[in-house]
C-alpha cells in the first residue's frame, strides 16, 4: 500500500467520523458529557484548593499542574500571575513563565468547552457583546491581547470562543502566546524583587 492509498483511506475514515460527530444527538451528547466534566472538575477544585499549593514542590510540572488546575476553575478565579511571580523567586522566571503560560493554556479548554455546551446561558452575560465584538473585529491578535493582559475578561473570552466556534488550534496558539508572555513578565517581576530587596 502506497502513502497516497493510505493518506486517502485515513481521510475518508476521518470524513466519516466528522459526519458521525456533526449529527445533533451526537453533538449534544457531547456537549452535556463536557459540560459535566467542567463542572466536576470545577467542583473537585474548590472543595480541594488547599491541596493545590503542594504542588509546588514538584518544580515545573507542579507549575503547569498548579496554572491548569487554577485556570480550569469556572467557580473559584485564583491568582496565578501572584503565584508565578513567587515560583519566579524560587526557579528560573523563563521555565515558570512556560510552565505557567502553557498549564493555564490548558487550563483555559474549561471555559471553551463551556461556551462550546452552554450557549444559551453565556450568551446573558453583559460582557458578551463586547468580548464577542473584539473577537469578531479583531480575530486571533483579540484573544492574544486579552491572554496578554491581566485581566477577569479572559475567562469569558475562552466562553466565547467555544461559542463562536473559533477553532481549537488557532485559540490556544494565540492563548498560549500571549499566557507566556504575561507569565514570563510576572515571573522575571519576583526574580527582580527578591534580587532588589532580599528582604522579600
Amino acid at each position: 500500500m502506497t502513502y497516497s492509498n493510505l493518506y486517502q483511506k485515513i481521510g475518508e475514515k476521518w470524513r466519516v467520523i466528522k459526519a458521525w460527530l456533526q449529527k445533533p444527538r451526537v453533538l449534544n451528547i457531547l456537549r452535556i458529557l463536557a459540560l459535566v466534566l467542567v463542572i466536576g472538575l470545577s467542583v473537585f477544585i474548590l472543595f480541594n484548593a488547599d491541596k493545590i499549593e503542594s504542588l509546588k514542590i514538584l518544580g515545573y510540572p507542579g507549575i503547569f499542574l498548579m496554572a491548569l488546575v487554577l485556570n480550569a476553575s469556572l467557580f473559584l478565579p485564583m491568582p496565578m500571575v501572584i503565584i508565578t511571580s513567587l515560583m519566579g523567586t524560587v526557579f528560573h522566571p523563563a521555565g515558570v513563565a512556560l510552565a505557567a503560560g502553557l498549564g493555564s493554556t490548558v487550563g483555559v479548554l474549561s471555559g471553551y468547552l463551556a461556551g462550546f455546551c452552554g450557549q444559551a446561558v453565556v450568551e446573558r452575560m453583559d460582557i458578551y457583546e463586547k468580548v464577542s465584538g473584539w473577537i469578531k473585529k479583531y480575530g486571533d491578535f483579540a484573544i492574544f491581547f486579552l491572554a496578554l493582559i491581566p485581566n477577569p475578561l479572559f475567562d469569558a473570552a475562552g466562553i466565547i470562543a467555544g461559542m463562536m466556534k473559533l477553532p481549537l488550534a488557532r485559540f490556544l496558539i494565540w492563548c498560549a502566546a500571549g499566557k507566556i508572555l504575561k507569565m514570563l513578565a510576572f515571573a522575571y517581576l519576583g526574580d527582580t524583587l527578591v534580587r532588589w530587596f532580599p528582604i522579600f
